[in-house]
């Protein structure tokens, strides 16, 4: 892979309520420019903090040498709206069992099946992906993930040529998620994915991070990553994956279509409705940096886009 050369996904009122973490993020920066003198924030991290590694492979940045965002940060800081619209969810999804597990995949397919979590686990070899992950709030990681291309598990129930789509559902149990009794939204949370950028390699179904199972606040036991897109994209706890002729109609499109269009690709040039996306805010530090068309990954996935106008397919 080539070096690159030379808020929010919930309604207003909630973003703004959450003030209360930039100002806990300020009051420790303080302390941290007042012990350092004039030294920046960012520097001081760096120094005060071993850089966080992967204890598969031991890397400690990707190939665009963007250090690992910490697996503290990476495990307290969520979006998860089946639990909860703060971010403190790990919390809340404590208790959260996900055995047993199954995911059905049927729609234009020529065998339907239903795999168990286990089987899953068994069938698909896991490697680590190391991917960025961009939000569409304007924050973002650097994550270690464990995973297997999506491609592998379409490939096993033979999608027929009449499946142009791929649509994700998510597990809907208000008493186990108790964010789903939210009745603002409409619940089970489902997303979408043409064909072809669901076959991408870069595509991934995520069991894992930092060598181990995923946990329920980064939505254990299966989730979809694609780095490439804003991270509303990546559905958690995935029960159901179904083939289909028309393009679906994902959470965000249905809650807000003003807003939050089919495609959702990582895109400095177009903004959201009330905020810039030129910039973003790497968790775990303070400054901002610029955001990259395709979220970096742009020498893999644009010819998928070349006839499509990313201004209107926001």
């Amino acid at each position: 892979m080539k070096k690159l050369k030379s808020l929010e996904i919930t309604p207003e009122k909630i973003y703004l309520s959450r003030r209360k973490f930039l100002a806990g993020v300020g009051a420790v920066a303080a302390g941290l420019i007042i012990s350092s003198g004039c030294e920046s924030v960012n520097k001081v991290l760096e120094e005060d903090s071993p850089p966080p590694k992967s204890p598969l492979t031991g890397a400690s940045k990707d190939e665009l040498g963007n250090r690992l965002t910490s697996f503290k940060n990476i495990t307290t800081y969520n979006n998860f709206y089946e639990f909860t619209t703060e971010k403190e969810v790990a919390g809340v999804a404590r208790d959260f069992k996900t055995r047993p597990w199954t995911v059905r995949v049927s729609g234009q397919v020529r065998k339907e099946k239903t795999f168990a979590i286990e089987d899953i686990l068994a069938r698909f070899k896991t490697e680590e992906r190391i991917y960025r992950m961009r939000s569409v709030e304007g924050w973002s990681m650097v994550i270690p993930w464990l995973g297997f291309p999506l491609a592998k598990l379409l490939s096993e129930v033979e999608p027929t040529s009449k499946a142009k789509y791929v649509k994700f559902i998510s597990l809907r149990d208000p008493e186990r998620m108790p964010g789903q009794k939210n009745l603002s939204f409409d619940w089970p949370y489902a997303e979408g994915l043409r064909l072809d950028e669901a076959l991408n390699e870069l595509t991934i179904l995520s069991t894992g991070l930092y060598g181990k199972q995923l946990r329920p606040q980064n939505g254990a036991p299966l989730r979809l990553v694609i780095p490439w897109k804003y991270g509303f994209k990546s559905i958690k706890s995935i029960v159901e994956i179904e083939l289909v002729e028309k393009r679906p109609v994902s959470f965000w499109m249905k809650s807000t279509p003003n807003e939050y269009g089919f495609f959702a690709n990582v895109n400095p040039d177009v903004s959201h409705p009330r905020w810039s996306q030129t910039t973003e805010r790497r968790i775990g530090e303070f400054e901002r940096r610029p955001t990259h068309l395709f979220n970096g990954y742009e020498e893999e996935v644009s010819q998928m886009y070349k006839n499509l106008d990313l201004r209107l397919n926001f």
